[in-house]
């Protein structure tokens, strides 16, 4: 009996971190772009509909996932936007301070 709780209790937990986390949640696949002195950064799948602000430069956007993204001039998700389609890139001139995936 007494094994049986906490195994009831780790298999619940594993239950409930399976249904939170789903396809819905993410764009899934990567977002690659270009940081300081030209290194390259990446997250893989990545939230839907929330605004990432870039904590240095970001530029040459590419979006690996298979959701359509929007990046932006400013933090916050303001300033210009740029569409980025799934699976396309920007150019590298491109710079960007913020991001959003599966946008509205």
């Amino acid at each position: 009996m007494r094994l049986s709780r906490p195994l009831t209790a780790a298999l619940g937990g594993l239950v409930l971190a399976v249904v939170t986390i789903g396809p819905a949640a993410a764009a899934d696949g990567s977002f690659v772009w270009v940081g300081p002195q030209g290194k390259a950064y990446a997250i893989q799948n990545p939230p839907d509909r929330k605004c990432l602000d870039m904590a240095q430069e970001a530029r040459g956007p590419q979006n690996a996932t298979k959701k359509a993204l929007v990046v932006y001039s400013k933090q916050k998700c303001k300033g210009t936007a740029r569409r980025v389609p799934a699976g396309h890139s920007a150019p590298s001139s491109v710079r960007f301070a913020s991001v959003v995936f599966n946008p509205r």
